[in-house]
């Protein structure tokens, strides 16, 4: 199967809020509801994740979706073993058993028939239905289901069923604020002020840009690449072009324009 898994209790990861999201995720999980996180490509959804689960030092699995990605790799499977045939749970399976958190990121490239087995266990019910053994698995205390996409998607068939959508609170990301965006390049890179600003200002030149074919614009966590970058001796505008602009186009008529921007706001020294 082509998942990872995280199973981490500790310090929580640094996380910078936004605009209450902390307190939303804490009163969702008090009340055993699930969450939906949507949200433009690296900004910040998993960090959020993780450190939320540290924060309330419950154990946290990760499946990242993918289009091949099916029910019975979520909930589990027979395998042949040197004793026979056992059954083997999947990772939603084994975060329903533990109570962990179960984090489904980019949730819409899974099958289409894969979301439907979360249905009984994001409204009242909180049971997961495993219909190969015939149990109906009840979510131990402290499960929690977390799912997450981006809506920036060209493809209107990646988007999820209404009724998918309406078991879920919801939560909306989008790019931080500068004075937020820059605590969390000078947290995670640890640059100094001065070159977080530099690069935060990149950022949202980069992010007006409307009249080229980008899928997606410059993220949180290409900033914080070329901050770390920059950090460790690459010149800036070196580490803007690995870290940024090649990481956004292939195209070279549309990596010349962001090479204008980024020689516009840093300089040709950097």
């Amino acid at each position: 199967m082509d998942h990872s898994e995280q199973h981490r209790l500790g310090a929580a990861p640094y996380y910078a809020e936004q605009a209450g999201e902390v307190a939303l995720f804490e009163h969702a999980f008090g009340q055993r509801l699930p969450l939906l996180i949507k949200g433009p490509t690296g900004c910040g959804k998993t960090r959020f994740v993780e450190h939320m689960a540290a924060r309330l030092g419950r154990p946290l699995i990760t499946v990242s979706c993918h289009d091949d990605l099916s029910a019975a790799d979520l909930v589990g499977r027979h395998l042949i073993g040197a004793s026979g045939t056992v059954w083997a749970d999947g990772p939603l399976t084994r975060a329903v058993r533990s109570g962990a958190i179960c984090y489904l990121d980019e949730v819409v490239e899974a099958r289409k028939d894969t979301t439907v087995v979360l249905h009984p266990l994001a409204d009242d019910r909180r049971v997961l239905p495993i219909e190969r053994t015939g149990e109906q698995l009840a979510a131990a205390p402290g499960f929690m289901l977390v799912i997450s996409y981006n809506p920036g998607y060209q493809n209107l068939l990646k988007s999820l069923k209404p009724s998918t959508r309406q078991r879920f609170v919801a939560l909306t990301f989008s790019y931080p604020e500068a004075a937020v965006e820059q605590a969390i390049l000078q947290a995670e890179a640890g640059v100094a002020a001065p070159l977080a600003a530099r690069l935060v200002r990149l950022a949202q030149a980069l992010r007006r840009l409307t009249d080229h074919d980008l899928e997606e614009t410059v993220s949180t966590r290409l900033l914080v690449m070329a901050a770390r970058l920059a950090a460790s001796g690459v010149a800036l505008p070196v580490a803007c072009r690995a870290a940024i602009v090649d990481a956004l186009t292939d195209d070279l008529d549309t990596a010349a324009a962001l090479d204008e921007v980024v020689r516009a706001v840093l300089g040709s020294a950097g």
